[in-house]
């Protein structure tokens, strides 16, 4: 079973608040006690909280119910009620929260940010609050009024400087593998790779940048065939765009078009990346099958050659990106 979650669905709910007192003061000494009925506490609320050691809502899986502490009852003497105690989810940096018609609640960027999404009923006033010249003695107080509730979908979208797009076996595990020290599951078949895979990249002058390995696309992704959606939210968090065509494909350039389309399906503005082209599996070409397959690409998106067998041509690849990144 995979250890990486990147969805999950919850029924939430705030507390309600506390009523208020209609207590009357009744001491010996005091023959015209008044109300002094005091307030109910509110509702503990539902919060989001971004914590950088989580990397996958594994934890949230079996969650079915969040549900926080009702606020107490006001009391006599204008005693008010404890507030209820808050509820806090803890959810990997990238996780977008929204409502059950899809709309978005917020969505964490970073360590211990904080989003309320549920607030907690507000407690109600004691008899206190509503003495008058013209009714001495109110006997009544407000009623803590209910928290909110409903489902809750969380939505795990991976943060990386780069995302790396292609097809199944493009040669995106062996990218990742060769240029840092991630360890992703590689073989000589199609969807090797099922869930997303971070790597820090070491770079020139002890600099760095995350790179991701995107579970790949197949035609049809935008419309759910494959894996579909599931990585495609991801590739949405990431800054730039990493193509990789393999250099065994029948139709580099079509197969770059497909990819392209695939993007702009699920959402256009994926496009408006930056992103760069790369052909992988380089060994296997020699110097005029690259000049071949360069001329299938227009000026504008000339692909780079690497290997990540051998090394070739990493070295450019991680200036290209790094140019992208910080250029």
């Amino acid at each position: 079973m995979s250890n990486f979650v990147d969805y999950v669905k919850i029924h939430c709910k705030s507390g309600h608040g506390g009523a208020g007192s209609a207590h009357l003061r009744r001491e010996k000494y005091i023959p015209k006690g008044g109300p002094d009925g005091g307030d109910g506490g509110r509702g503990g609320h539902v919060i989001m909280r971004g914590n950088a050691q989580e990397w996958t809502l594994l934890p949230l899986r079996y969650t079915r119910h969040i549900k926080a502490e009702r606020g107490e009852n006001g009391a006599k003497s204008q005693l008010t009620g404890a507030d209820g105690a808050d509820i806090y989810i803890d959810v990997p940096i990238g996780t977008i929260a929204k409502n059950e018609e899809g709309e978005i609640i917020g969505e964490i960027l970073e360590d211990k940010q904080e989003i309320t999404l549920m607030l907690g009923g507000k407690g109600g006033k004691g008899n206190e609050h509503f003495k008058s010249s013209t009714n001495q003695t109110p006997r009544y107080a407000q009623p803590g009024m209910d928290g909110e509730e409903g489902f809750v979908v969380f939505e795990l979208k991976i943060l990386a400087d780069v995302g790396l797009v292609g097809f199944p076996n493009a040669g995106k595990s062996t990218l990742l593998a060769s240029v840092s020290a991630a360890k992703p599951k590689i073989a000589n078949y199609a969807f090797t790779t099922l869930t997303p895979n971070l790597g820090i990249v070491d770079y020139r002058n002890y600099k760095s940048f995350v790179m991701a390995d995107i579970p790949g696309i197949i035609e049809g992704a935008a419309e759910g065939k494959g894996l579909g959606h599931r990585f495609l939210r991801h590739i949405e968090r990431n800054s730039i765009l990493l193509f990789l065509i393999p250099a065994d494909s029948e139709s580099h350039f079509q197969e770059f078009k497909i990819l392209e389309n695939e993007l702009t399906e699920y959402n256009p503005e994926l496009l408006d990346k930056d992103f760069i082209v790369s052909i992988s599996k380089a060994d296997l070409l020699d110097d005029e099958l690259k000049k071949e397959i360069s001329s299938e690409f227009p000026e504008n998106r000339k692909p780079l050659f690497f290997s990540g067998v051998t090394g070739e041509g990493l070295v450019e690849l991680k200036d290209a990106i790094w140019k992208k990144l910080h250029g």
